[in-house]
């Protein structure tokens, strides 16, 4: 239990720190307008879980490193409490139709990125 607890500790460490750089480079490069680096965090994380997720957690994988890779590094990488925070500014600055963009892209795009993640480990791409 304590080495887990470590594993996660260690791993959110590293995504939470992976999601902070992945955010201010978008900023700095494309501007505070539209929260791209949110999205962006949520589309890689769910490509990365999907993938992780078919590689790891199945009879052949080693699910011993799904602590730390799964619920450690793309648990504190991932974001969808900012990505609710971040829609509920774009409405709160009555910027209705940015906030319904967001919400379908992060949606549609982070559940395509999963089925791709998982598409890509089950047929041998990665």
């Amino acid at each position: 239990m304590i080495q887990t607890l470590a594993q996660v500790a260690a791993g959110g460490a590293i995504g939470a720190s992976a999601r902070y750089l992945v955010v201010a480079w978008a900023t700095r490069l494309f501007g505070p307008g539209f929260p791209l680096g949110t999205l962006l965090v949520n589309v890689i994380g769910s490509l990365a879980i999907g993938a992780l997720a078919a590689l790891l957690l199945n009879p052949k994988g080693n699910a011993a490193l799904s602590p730390l890779l799964i619920t450690g590094v793309l648990g504190g990488f991932t974001t969808f409490s900012a990505f609710s925070l971040d829609v509920m500014r774009l409405i709160e600055a009555g910027r209705m139709g940015t906030a319904a963009l967001y919400m379908v892209l992060s949606v549609v795009l982070s559940l395509v990125a999963c089925a791709l993640g998982m598409w890509m480990a089950r047929g041998g791409v990665l």
